[in-house]
């Protein structure tokens, strides 16, 4: 499925496009001649239409880089050998300045985390221009090391995020990630240790990032720790408070034989329902993993097994498409036993989906849903708003004079879609 012109230095990745409907596109290559070689996660949407992802290969030390809707790459950013950063796993997000900030791997401190390139790891950021590429923040091990998620931007304008490693490095149960609260500026602070409990019954080493919910705590995951049956520690569901209380929700193998899953890699996913969306990389009745349901109470439902004819393994954040139908992928399974993407239904109500949920009286906003063509009003927390639907599933409004921080409404000839997230007035 490679495009053609692709060049000889482009077997190294491909930008696509996939339908609703399962009809996937191949847009462009990504070349390894231009340090945008290996990319192992998606993409983040732009304000400016392109979208943003990271390489862990390039030259070896992974890139950043822009790709348009067309599939045209465009290097934004290489990373290099300590003091540097190395290794990006996952794509940067759009702070409120337009900037982009993301985490590496490995780099950056010297004489810690020595594995692969040294270092460990760190958080970066690099101007909506391209130009400017600066480290914010060097971990160092004991405040932790070796992110594998990407950045929150939290509803206060720091980012939040996770390292797996890391922490309190004594005791043989140690080491096992922090949840960081950092400002655009690069002021880091540490927000919890997990294994802070005896035999990390609060979780150890998170893969995944964080999402914040309408109630403004923090969520996530943890591949280990937590109780599980027999003692087996084989992850939890949390919930983090901005001051840094730690509960959890769920113990994963808390079913003999772990049938409700066991080791998420993954985050959560808030959908339109209020719950939590999420997958486990093992478990359920046939060790393939599982899709659950949790409640923000910490309610537990399995809703599907996966059997490897349908997918196994699957790694990643579960997202919603605006039709509110759940979206995924798996690492193996499938007719071809390299994965599928799938998607899950059910029944959750559509919504509005800003691009960014912040900016001033008279800047514009963009919006992405369903039926927006014959929408008849937008309004800001009830404010009305002038408006343009492009399309059925994209439309621009100006934020009015008045407005107050809040959820956005479309009316369209369907019913009201609401946004998933309250747009911040700045």
């Amino acid at each position: 499925m490679t495009p053609t012109g692709c060049g000889p230095y482009s077997g190294f990745g491909t930008g696509f496009s996939i339908t609703p409907a399962g009809k996937v596109k191949v847009l462009g290559c990504l070349d390894q001649a231009n340090d945008q070689g290996d990319p192992v996660s998606g993409v983040t949407l732009g304000t400016d239409g392109n979208f943003y992802g990271s390489s862990n290969g390039g030259d070896y030390y992974g890139s950043v880089w822009k790709m348009s809707a067309a599939g045209k790459f465009t290097t934004y950013g290489v990373f290099g050998a300590s003091p540097n950063l190395a290794t990006p796993l996952t794509p940067p997000v759009i702070g409120m300045d337009g900037s982009l900030y993301g985490t590496a791997e490995e780099g950056g401190t010297t004489g810690l985390c020595t594995y692969g390139f040294g270092g460990c790891g760190g958080v970066y950021k690099i101007k909506s221009s391209g130009k400017g590429y600066t480290v914010l923040y060097r971990f160092d091990q004991t405040n932790g090391a070796n992110s594998y998620s990407p950045l929150l931007l939290g509803t206060d304008g720091n980012f939040y995020g996770t390292t797996y490693l890391g922490g309190d490095l004594s005791g043989s149960f140690k080491n096992a990630g922090v949840v960081f609260k950092m400002t655009p500026s690069g002021e880091y602070s540490v927000l919890y240790v997990f294994c802070a409990r005896a035999n990390c019954v609060d979780g150890a080493n998170p893969v995944a990032g964080l999402t914040q919910a309408t109630n403004g705590n923090f969520y996530g995951t943890t591949e280990y720790g937590g109780t599980g049956a027999g003692g087996y520690p084989q992850g939890v569901v949390f919930k983090l408070t901005p001051a840094g209380k730690l509960t959890v929700l769920y113990n994963f193998c808390s079913i003999a034989s772990c049938t409700d899953g066991a080791n998420p890699d993954g985050g959560l996913v808030q959908a339109s329902d209020g719950n939590f969306y999420g997958t486990t990389t093992a478990g359920g009745t046939q060790n393939y993993g599982v899709i659950f349901q949790i409640t923000p109470s910490g309610k537990y439902t399995v809703l599907y097994n996966f059997d490897y004819t349908t997918g196994a393994y699957p790694e990643v954040t579960l997202i919603q498409h605006t039709n509110g139908v759940l979206y995924g992928d798996t690492v193996q399974g499938g007719p071809a036993r390299v994965g599928v993407f799938f998607s899950v239904g059910m029944g959750l109500p559509p919504f509005a989906k800003l691009v960014t949920w912040w900016g001033k009286v008279g800047g514009t906003v963009e919006i992405l849903g369903q039926g927006f063509k014959g929408a008849t009003s937008v309004s800001f927390n009830g404010t009305p708003a002038t408006f343009k639907a492009t399309n059925d599933t994209y439309l621009t409004a100006t934020v009015p004079t008045g407005a107050t921080s809040g959820y956005v409404t479309v009316v369209t000839a369907k019913g009201t879609l609401t946004s998933n997230q309250v747009f911040q007035v700045q």
